[in-house]
């Protein structure tokens, strides 16, 4: 889901780029030592999903799992996405340098976002954890295509279309991520049932 460089106007891109710097700070306030093993885990794995791209317009989709690096790490997973960012905008050309802000805080903030409304009722336990995991997985991806959409709409009325289409596209992918968050969420809480309340997020 990575707008490219070009894309977007300088303003869109300037205030990406500060919002996504005060994500950071915060999110390495809080990246404990307990918590920088499993960031490295989870970047790792946004970096492995998101390498396989379909191309829609200005954007593409293809598999993110912001929504578990929310849940787990809070507002570690600026950190943690941003990291994944640069070595795709690197290695791979995905996305672009001067939109790489505006990357992080659309793929970043909803995971944050996420892991605010369902890490509490995941914490509890019980039945429905791996259920509220699995909507919090769902969740981040929409409000992921939620804040590309607007990202593009701000930049120009010639990306109107696009944005409906970037909504529309990843309708299929917020099923596939909330069944396999809901899906990890719920072998973690059999391997690692201290996973979601030891590294519980922190702002």
């Amino acid at each position: 889901m990575h707008i490219v460089d070009g894309a977007l106007s300088n303003p869109v891109v300037i205030a990406g780029a500060v919002a996504a710097a005060g994500g950071i700070a915060l999110g390495l306030r809080s990246l404990t030592m307990e918590k920088i093993p499993v960031a490295g885990v989870l970047s790792a794995t946004f970096f492995v999903a998101s390498l396989i791209h379909v191309p829609i317009g200005p954007s593409s989709v293809h598999l993110i799992l912001n929504g578990l690096a929310g849940l787990i790490l809070g507002w570690a997973a600026f950190p943690a996405l941003f990291v994944g960012l640069v070595l795709q905008a690197v290695f791979f050309g995905f996305g672009g340098v001067t939109v790489l802000g505006i990357n992080t805080f659309n793929i970043a903030m909803p995971a944050v976002l996420a892991g605010l409304i369902c890490g509490p009722l995941l914490r509890r336990g019980g039945a429905r954890a791996a259920l509220w995991g699995g909507i919090g997985g769902a969740l981040a991806i929409a409000l992921t295509t939620l804040f590309v959409a607007v990202s593009l709409a701000l930049s120009g009325t010639q990306f109107g279309v696009a944005a409906q289409l970037v909504f529309v596209a990843h309708l299929p992918v917020m099923l596939v991520e909330g069944l396999l968050t809901a899906a990890a969420v719920s072998l973690a809480l059999k391997v690692r049932p201290d996973l979601f309340t030891a590294l519980e997020p922190t702002p």
